[in-house]
């Protein structure tokens, strides 16, 4: 059935592709192929504390308390297509604490961010590694109780990052975004690595976004007028059965818009060593109620499929992703786009836009901490006036011990051109070091 479903994808014309990675899949050394700050569906409804809800005897809820914290220095610097150019150094990170279930029904938790300029020109603003006019900040991004429901089912209320495809934590600068919120979290199965059900929903009523230090009202985030507040209802499901995952959510802000998306991944062994992976994905949103984002009725669709060839060490990819020829780009306010050819610099989501990619990703064997990939992507020019072609190359070299002294460190260089079609030629050039430290959780 599940060889019938791919068939069936692949000879109706969809392509099949992949966007740029982070992380190492350590099961099979392998790279990834999500770029930073994107949040896939499989990995959407998952409590980052993981090891907190599986243990099999609680101490008491002071003893359970876990400290942690990272420190990261980030320099970025990017000539820009509109002719500007951004440059800032920063360093900064996150200290918090997260206590253990009193009665094993309520904990608390609370972190705070902040990222200070070490060199930052006022002439070179834009890089949202600081906040507007290259100022510092200190936030306390984080402050929330999470509620055991029942077995398998826990809710948040308060301030917290969470991770969708369409609110995300979005961390890929000194902060990520966190939210206001009220959300239910639960799995249903699993049992013996059998199938799954993961499913959530709630009311997000206020975002903290990355380089800011105010909570604002999701709807003044994404563009809406000023005086205009409306919060976000969110509900979704996820079903996995060994590497096959389908999941769907959706997103909608009165009078603001309706987001919904579809993901569906599976992978298959074609020798020992050797695997197949594919990915489809649909993003519908449209305007709703009084229409009060763009002032108009509108909407906008992206289809994107990727596939991928995992051996040891190395993955090939090729992405393809379609916007409809609606008129108007997709909308990304709160996380970033979690299309497959959404990668460094560029998101090729504007409206008619199509685009592909190609994408190789190495992780080392004789330097297990080291990997790397190289991308590119050309894009169509999208059914706008004066909006032109669009095509970018990326280059990622990132080492991460995982054993060791050196496991909390990490660091990560990454390289991104960009070049437009049409009268001028625009082109622009992105970097960006980084060195993140992050121990391990203390208790």
């Amino acid at each position: 059935m599940r060889v019938a479903f791919w068939t069936l994808c692949l000879t109706a014309g969809v392509n099949v592709s992949a966007p740029a990675a982070e992380e190492v899949d350590e099961a099979d050394s392998t790279p990834t192929s999500t770029e930073q700050g994107q949040t896939s569906m499989d990995l959407s409804f998952q409590p980052r504390d993981q090891a907190a809800l599986v243990r099999e005897e609680r101490r008491q809820a002071f003893r359970d308390t876990e400290f942690y914290g990272d420190l990261r220095t980030f320099y970025f610097s990017s000539d820009n297509l509109n002719g500007s150019h951004s440059e800032a150094w920063a360093l900064g990170g996150s200290a918090g604490l997260k206590t253990g279930y009193f009665r094993e029904l309520f904990a608390f938790g609370a972190t705070a961010y902040t990222s200070q300029p070490l060199d930052a020109p006022a002439d070179k603003d834009g890089t949202r590694l600081l906040q507007p006019d290259q100022r510092g900040y200190t936030v306390l991004g984080e402050s929330y109780v999470d509620i055991r429901v029942a077995d398998g089912v826990d809710a948040s209320i308060g301030r917290k990052g969470f991770d969708t495809p369409f609110i995300s934590r979005f961390d890929s600068r000194m902060t990520p975004n966190t939210f206001q919120a009220a959300i239910v979290q639960g799995t249903l199965g699993g049992v013996d690595d059998g199938p799954s059900w993961h499913f959530g929903g709630g009311y997000v009523d206020k975002i903290k976004q990355r380089n800011s230090e105010e909570f604002v009202s999701m709807s003044e985030a994404a563009g809406a007028p000023a005086g205009v507040s409306r919060g976000v209802s969110v509900a979704g499901a996820l079903y996995k059965n060994g590497d096959l995952s389908l999941g769907g959510i959706d997103y909608y802000s009165t009078d603001i818009i309706n987001i919904g998306y579809f993901e569906a991944k599976d992978s298959f062994a074609l020798t020992d060593r050797l695997r197949l992976k594919l990915a489809l994905q649909y993003t519908e949103q449209h305007s709703v109620g009084e229409n009060l984002l763009l002032g108009h009725e509108y909407s906008a669709r992206q289809v994107g499929t990727k596939i991928e060839l995992a051996f040891a060490g190395a993955l090939i990819s090729a992405a393809y992703t379609a916007a409809g020829k609606t008129g108007t780009n997709l909308q990304s306010p709160w996380s970033r786009n979690p299309g497959y050819t959404s990668v460094q610099v560029e998101n090729f989501e504007r409206s008619g836009e199509t685009a592909w990619m190609a994408r190789a990703a190495y992780n080392f064997p004789a330097l297990r901490s080291l990997s790397a990939y190289a991308l590119y992507v050309q894009g169509s020019t999208p059914d706008l006036v004066r909006q032109y072609a669009q095509r970018e190359y990326d280059a990622n070299l990132q080492w991460q011990q995982n054993s060791g002294k050196w496991r909390a460190f990490k660091l990560l260089a990454r390289y991104g051109h960009v070049s437009e079609a049409g009268p001028q030629h625009l082109q622009s050039n992105q970097l960006r070091l980084v060195v993140y430290y992050e121990p391990a959780r203390v208790e």
